[in-house]
């Protein structure tokens, strides 16, 4: 074994997990097993600290390094370890000189509140050739009251737009054909960077790198959409249908107690603006079951979300107390009611999606074939590809069936 990663939670995550595994094998690091972890539920730790220990029976001879959110947040949980010989904290797991450094020192956390630029990662695509995730944004200055990430990250942070520019330009010189943003709070991009917005950064990267098929974004905060951003689906064709977002929840007094910044009318408004710029939108969620103090009645307009905001895709999180967050302060749910209600947002959400498919039957749609067997359309959408097709091609394929969870072609 060379260089062995196990990256938990977000695509950020995931993108930063391709940077360390590349800057520790140019460092010369063999049997190594790094552990990047997540840390937005505790089941996420829970989960992580299994991964670990189940790693370690199968590599006794690997180096076990703990980093990511998980280790930066609760350091003694994975300190008290012992198949765990480092841990890194977040501000240090992209430096190209931790991994060349011999240093026996066991736990090398940072305070990621401090001031000061992160190390950027160099480009990396995360499929041969294919799709590219590229962070062009770290950290959050909002205090949701459950999440504990931004103590894990830090605060808001963006990667100059020259050389997010340079990063794309690079990518598609590789090969890469699809580019996909990711951050912590995407849609702060530029509010640290003389009030640079995501919807300029877009324009600059599809102006400046013509070559690039196509640009797509990660998860986002809608509120936060700046203007540019909203006019750009409307006119930028290369910039993907598809948003992933940030909504947690479909009632006004739980938002409100999640200290979020939108409402359930904003969330619906934008969706239908959206929709209306762009008729083939998809859009997917992610949504909290069972958050502290909710009844059935508010935990029905979350339900009824999935279907006054059009969304396709879900990604249900039954909540669980994070100590450190107000939320853990505040009267629990049942467990079995937060249970029941992620068992039936899931069911709602499974139905949401086979209805989309079913509305793809019949279309053509353009393909970029990944490995596998499978490419996706330009609303993120699976497809069974015929035989023969190359992964990194860009195909016109009519849809004609699904199982209910992946498009097949004609």
């Amino acid at each position: 074994m060379s260089v062995e990663v196990l990256s938990f939670g977000c695509r950020l995550n995931a993108a930063e997990s391709e940077a360390m595994r590349r800057q520790a094998e140019d460092a010369g690091r063999t049997d190594l097993l790094l552990i990047n972890t997540c840390a937005v539920t505790s089941e996420a730790g829970r989960q992580a600290r299994k991964a670990i220990r189940a790693a370690a029976r199968a590599n006794p001879a690997a180096r076990v390094v703990v980093t990511g959110c998980g280790a930066q947040v609760e350091t003694e949980a994975y300190a008290a370890m012992p198949e765990v010989a480092e841990i890194l904290g977040n501000r240090r797991k992209l430096d190209p000189a931790i991994w060349a450094d011999a240093s026996l020192e066991r736990v090398r956390i940072d305070d990621v509140m401090a001031p000061g630029p992160d190390p950027l990662p160099e480009p990396a695509p995360m499929r041969a050739r294919t799709r590219a995730f590229l962070p062009v944004q770290n950290g959050c200055d909002h205090r949701c009251t459950f999440c504990i990430i931004p103590f894990g990250r830090g605060n808001s942070r963006s990667v100059p737009m020259a050389s997010v520019v340079a990063q794309v330009r690079t990518l598609v010189e590789q090969g890469t054909r699809e580019v996909v943003l990711t951050g912590v709070d995407l849609t702060a991009y530029g509010r640290d960077l003389d009030d640079l917005t995501l919807g300029g950064l877009v324009r600059a990267i599809l102006r400046a790198v013509p070559a690039l098929d196509r640009l797509r974004l990660s998860s986002i905060d809608s509120v936060e959409a700046d203007p540019e951003l909203v006019a750009a689906f409307a006119e930028e064709p290369r910039l993907m249908p598809h948003l992933h977002l940030s909504l947690q929840a479909g009632d006004d007094l739980i938002l409100k107690r999640m200290k979020r910044r939108h409402g359930r009318d904003d969330a619906i408004r934008f969706c239908a603006e959206i929709r209306s710029l762009r008729p083939d939108a998809v859009f997917g969620a992610d949504l909290i079951a069972g958050f502290p103090t909710e009844t059935e009645a508010q935990f029905a307009r979350s339900l009824a979300l999935v279907e006054e905001c059009g969304l396709a895709q879900l990604h249900v999180f039954p909540y669980s107390p994070r100590p450190g967050t107000p939320a853990a302060r505040m009267p629990q749910v049942a467990s079995g009611e937060i249970r029941d209600r992620a068992a039936r947002l899931r069911e709602a959400g499974a139905a949401a999606f086979a209805r989309h498919l079913d509305r793809e039957v019949g279309e053509t749609r353009r393909v970029l074939a990944e490995r596998g067997g499978l490419g996706r359309t330009e609303g993120f959408l699976p497809v069974r590809l015929p035989e023969g097709v190359e992964a990194g091609v860009l195909i016109e394929l009519r849809i004609a069936g699904h199982d209910g969870r992946v498009l097949r072609a004609a």
